[in-house]
């Protein structure tokens, strides 16, 4: 069994590696389970996928649970797992020090941190707090005794402010802030990512499974990019399935969504491994 500071080592240099990957995000351990069978590399908690799972929307689960939450994904197979911890849970940069700090207790490698302020009047951090937070995160993460891998998140593209500039700006503070991986969730276009490029020297990670922007992976390589996740693009396409199945039952009576199902006997034989 890998020690968290032999998956915390493997996680790193997956982002210095010359081709890009894919870090899928399961919402449950069914799900983190069959990803590792896939032969993934790592894995990413997704905030919004855990909690449509509890039947609530993004961003209210709470600290507590969404702690257990990444601790269970982390403990579920042997890869490296970055969790999704919003914003830190708290305004305050000591709370998403201590954010930080408790993830990693639970076992996960590494996390992102967002400067999304979850109020609608001013949804994103003004860039001095933005920063301070970062940097008490980055703080927290080189306390502890394996390569934590923290990553900024410039959230202005899903809070309505499309501002390339504005973002190019805080990834650049994020970056002299000590984050180690960079992320700027809806960027829209190609040529948006590739300016993003140009502009940092950190990873980036690019997400996929939005709607917008669709490249393949050996394109996102090509441009630059070393890490590319989907969020809640997977916990929605199966809640997209769910739904088209109960909506077949209930408006027609029938049941061939069935016919697509994987095997009783598939899932079974992964899970008893």
């Amino acid at each position: 069994m890998a020690t968290q500071d032999e998956k915390a080592r493997a996680f790193r240099a997956l982002h210095q590696q010359e081709t890009a990957f894919i870090i899928p995000n399961p919402f449950d351990i069914g799900t983190a389970r069959l990803l590792a069978h896939l032969g993934f590399p790592a894995l990413a908690t997704t905030s919004a996928g855990y909690a449509f799972t509890m039947g609530l929307p993004d961003f209210r689960v709470g600290r507590e649970r969404m702690l257990a939450h990444v601790a269970e994904i982390a403990s579920a197979t042997e890869l490296p797992v970055s969790a999704d911890l919003e914003n830190g849970f708290g305004d305050d940069p000591g709370t998403v020090a201590e954010t930080i700090r408790l993830a990693a207790e639970g076992g996960v490698v590494g996390g992102s941190i967002e400067d999304a302020s979850g109020q609608p009047d001013t949804p994103i951090y003004d860039l001095g707090l933005a920063v301070a937070r970062i940097g008490a995160a980055v703080e927290a993460a080189r306390a502890l005794p394996f390569p934590f891998t923290l990553t900024a998140r410039a959230e202005n593209y899903l809070n309505g402010r499309p501002d390339l500039a504005d973002t190019i700006k805080r990834l650049q503070a994020y970056q002299e802030a000590g984050a180690d991986v960079l992320y700027a969730p809806g960027l829209t276009s190609k040529a948006e990512i590739v300016t993003v490029l140009g502009a940092i020297d950190r990873p980036l990670n690019v997400v996929m499974g939005l709607h917008g922007v669709s490249l393949g992976l050996a394109e996102l390589q090509d441009m630059g990019v070393k890490r590319v996740s989907v969020g809640s693009a997977l916990s929605r396409a199966a809640l997209g399935a769910f739904m088209r199945a109960a909506q077949e039952m209930r408006e027609h009576g029938t049941f061939s969504f069935a016919d697509e199902a994987i095997p009783y006997t598939a899932i079974s034989e992964i899970f008893d491994r």
